[in-house]
């Protein structure tokens, strides 16, 4: 079903993260964004469709206006609203907003970190930009930061903070099939397992919470009312959103999940884990019968690599990357 393509170099190698890859596509330029972790640094690839040409840039980690940090980021991610994109950093310290090629920084957020240090860690980690004007931001202590964004412009305001979890926020997932009949818009997932179904808007509504039996939710995406969870244990959930009817559970992978994603399109959905392998499935949903289906459509061992990061490059899901931990390459994938 896909066949690998040349690999694109790093700077630096990826770090152990949770979904420790993003890609944006800039259809008009012909260019793909990829963006992956290394300790207090972003190496940021531009690739041309063509494959001919590739430009680096690395982002360091900030804390205000201080040029750079020794703080770890956990996360990047680009978040595409209806005006704008803008590539967000999360940090020990902070949240960092870019122009989507990271050329200006136009937003600084500072964590509140403890006067005495305490056995907890304190840092931002899940992202996800939410319908015309919101983007979401996870914290240690279990919060979650919404941002209003304007257009354009670097007035961009902390406009709420969602008190529901108790555990560090792990990943986040907006409604990515563009469908807006879909009530909820946003799940976010903690260590604990716990998910939290919201409805966006001025005042954030929390829909639908989830338990997560202790297992920790990796990464999480929502498509189509359907909340994907993938867990600690290696098995990925398939829940309804605002009922958190359970509709499939999947024993996936041997060991850890690190990444899942969805090609909206055509409801393929690939997951990475610990144990080398990348799995791609496909899931139909039946409006009838209110059921969702997931069939396994394709295997691929990234042999002797702790796989950290999985996304399709595309709305359809004809190609997707990897990234792995200590590796100093994103590795590619087309369909054949």
């Amino acid at each position: 079903m896909y066949h690998k393509e040349k690999s694109i170099q790093l700077k630096s190698s990826a770090s152990a993260l949770y979904n420790n890859l993003s890609v944006l596509r800039i259809a008009p330029r012909c260019l793909t964004y990829f963006t992956v972790v290394h300790a207090n640094v972003v190496n940021m690839v531009s690739a041309s469709w063509d494959g001919l040409n590739y430009s680096h840039r690395q982002l360091q980690s900030k804390e205000g206006n201080v040029a750079t940090s020794s703080s770890l980021i956990m996360q990047a991610a680009w978040c595409v609203l209806p005006s704008r994109d803008l590539l967000v950093l999360t940090s020990q310290k902070g949240i960092q907003m870019y122009e989507s090629d990271g050329s200006i920084m136009v937003y600084w957020h500072a964590l509140d970190t403890p006067e005495t240090p305490t056995a907890k860690a304190v840092f931002a980690r899940g992202i996800a930009a939410v319908r015309e004007k919101y983007i979401c931001v996870g914290v240690s202590s279990g919060s979650v930061l919404v941002f209003d964004v304007p257009s354009k412009g670097s007035n961009i305001t902390l406009s709420e903070v969602l008190e529901e979890h108790k555990e560090a926020i792990t990943d986040m997932a907006s409604e990515c099939s563009g469908n807006l009949e879909c009530i909820a818009d946003l799940v976010s997932a903690d260590d604990s397992g716990l998910l939290c179904v919201w409805k966006s808007g001025e005042d954030f509504q929390l829909l639908n919470k989830i338990p997560g039996f202790d297992t920790c939710c990796s990464s999480v995406k929502l498509w189509k009312g359907t909340v994907i969870a993938g867990y600690g244990t290696g098995q990925i959930r398939l829940y309804e959103g605002v009922t958190g009817i359970l509709h499939a559970e999947v024993n996936a992978h041997a060991r850890w999940i690190y990444s899942l994603d969805i090609a909206p399109f055509t409801g393929l959905l690939i997951s990475a884990a610990e144990d080398s392998w990348v799995r791609v499935w496909h899931l139909s949903l039946t409006p009838e019968t209110n059921s969702v289906e997931i069939e396994h459509m394709y295997n691929e061992c990234v042999t002797d690599t702790q796989i950290c990061g999985a996304k399709f490059c595309d709305g359809d899901g004809y190609a997707f990357a990897v990234t792995g931990y200590d590796l100093s390459e994103i590795i590619r994938y087309t369909q054949a």
